[in-house]
């Protein structure tokens, strides 16, 4: 493929693309082929000669669609939401086509220097204390990590190193006795995602998940028990991960108690707000995020909820050399004329390489702008004339002329969907709803509420996923994509329901 036949090659892509998104609710958001079903479309091995182009365009639609979950899908309501936007797309069209590997500033300065810029851009957004910013005066600042699962790593072994430091001064090792890292403990929130585990896992320390109260939310007090009940054990507590927005109910630790204890007590506390976190752009949701200050770190993913495609996960610190200090190997040819001038950020996580995600960042604040980005997660304007009485009247402002102007985008649009719950005597609300996520269920025993959830997914219409919290079975439905409107919200319970008398029928 040269030059030319990419501009025309490229440009049926781009419409395909568009095509794609803009036509997407008409496929059906969960695939409906068995494991294996690829390799019986496709030769075993690759082509000797080079095919056309047309060829592969064909293949798109027999080969890869049928097996493609659509999660922009206005019918997708599992999981969590993954960003997609126009801006964001052609952003990663110039990343691929620069193809910088940006592990240093030498390497490519625009690559260091724009993603320096953006992540200021955004913790001003978010109203972060100035000592995370790499404008400000300190050795904060904020770095674009792969997922949340990264920077949460990132952010217990550069806190286990920080404690070994303390414990062993002098003698420090990355590699001490393991006596030593096997009594360090960290803990989490019982509802906190299984990546701290994991990272737990990776770092070979203990982990305590925490009992959370009413609310699904960790509380200090909590904390405090187990800090000093391990601490009569001989153990060492050196590492906290906070949790707003829960994966199972998105539910929100009390980081303002919490941040209080770790000072107290010498921890490293971390915020992960994966996907709660780009609410907190709203000044309405940005009290959830009271206590930060208390953070050694702070993480979400603008990948989720901001429109800016996978992956970007944004990771703010107060001070980065506790991240160099864990992850600071420098061979000669990694080194340059401006070390120590400005950052290299292949000291700030753990891979080398890395791409030129910051302009996918950077196109989407300037070509959206703060009120744009408000207004995808707290609303979209759509007007109606004519009566309309609703139990769910709350969300919409009265015009004149008796004229509606629905305020229903995804917060919207889950409390439209809570509503709609809370109306049939059949279901029950679990846990609250805060942002874009319903936890539901039948009254009932957890095998029928397994029996519904197969039922939803086998038919195909919509998708869900569920949880359990407490040995307490229940389906979760997340406002996922941009294209989601009230209509839709109203199709999957009609869906719901219908399934429900189904299953109803059958058990009869």
């Amino acid at each position: 493929m040269d030059a030319e036949e990419f501009r025309r090659f490229g440009k049926q892509m781009v419409d395909y693309v568009a095509d794609y998104l803009e036509n997407i609710r008409d496929r059906k958001p969960f695939p409906d082929v068995s494991p294996g079903y690829l390799k019986e479309l496709i030769p075993d091995k690759a082509p000797d000669e080079a095919e056309q182009w047309p060829d592969v365009m064909k293949d798109i639609e027999r080969v890869i669609m049928p097996g493609v979950t659509h999660w922009h899908s206005p019918q997708f309501h599992a999981y969590f939401p993954t960003a997609n936007s126009y801006p964001a797309i052609v952003a990663d069209i110039l990343s691929d086509a620069i193809g910088c590997i940006g592990f240093s500033w030498a390497s490519s300065p625009a690559c260091t220097e724009l993603e320096m810029v953006v992540l200021d851009w955004l913790a001003k957004m978010l109203e972060l204390p100035d000592c995370f910013l790499h404008s400000s005066e300190g050795h904060g600042g904020g770095v674009i990590q792969g997922t949340a699962s990264e920077a949460t790593l990132v952010a217990l072994l550069s806190a286990r190193t920080q404690r070994l430091h303390q414990i062993l001064g002098d003698k420090f090792s990355h590699s001490p006795d393991e006596g030593i890292i096997s009594k360090m403990v960290a803990y989490c929130s019982a509802q906190a995602h299984s990546s701290v585990e994991r990272a737990a896992l990776i770092g070979a320390v203990k982990v305590r998940l925490l009992e959370t109260d009413e609310k699904f939310s960790l509380r200090g007090e909590t904390l405090q028990r187990a800090i000093e009940k391990d601490r009569e054990a001989g153990l060492i507590p050196f590492f906290l991960c906070a949790t707003l927005g829960t994966t199972s109910v998105c539910s929100f630790d009390n980081v303002l108690e919490l941040g209080t204890v770790c000072e107290k007590e010498g921890l490293w506390m971390h915020i992960d707000a994966a996907y709660a976190g780009s609410a907190f752009i709203c000044p309405e949701f940005r009290p959830l995020l009271n206590g930060v200050e208390h953070a050694m770190s702070f993480n979400f993913n603008p990948h989720k909820w901001l429109q800016v495609n996978f992956d970007c996960s944004a990771m703010w610190v107060k001070d980065s050399r506790l991240l160099s200090d864990a992850f600071n190997v420098d061979p000669l040819y990694l080194k340059h004329d401006n070390q120590g001038a400005i950052p290299d950020f292949r000291h700030w996580h753990i891979p080398l390489g890395r791409r030129f995600r910051s302009l996918k960042l950077w196109f989407v604040l300037r070509l959206f702008g703060i009120k744009g980005l408000q207004e995808c997660i707290r609303k979209v304007s759509i007007t109606m004339t004519g009566p309309f009485l609703s139990p769910i009247q709350r969300l919409f402002i009265y015009n004149v002329n008796n004229t509606i102007t629905f305020l229903l985008k995804d917060v919207k649009l889950a409390h439209q969907f809570e509503e709609l719950v809370k109306a049939d005597q059949r279901f029950e609300i679990f846990g609250e709803v805060v942002l874009g996520l319903v936890c539901f269920r039948i009254k009932g025993s957890n095998e029928v509420n397994e029996r519904l959830l197969k039922t939803i997914n086998d038919d195909r219409r919509i998708h869900l996923v569920p949880s359990k919290v407490n040995d307490t079975f229940f389906l979760r439905f997340a406002v996922c994509a941009s294209r989601t409107e009230s209509k839709d919200v109203k199709f999957a319970w009609e869906v719901i329901q219908e399934l429900t008398e189904k299953i109803s029928d059958e058990k009869k």
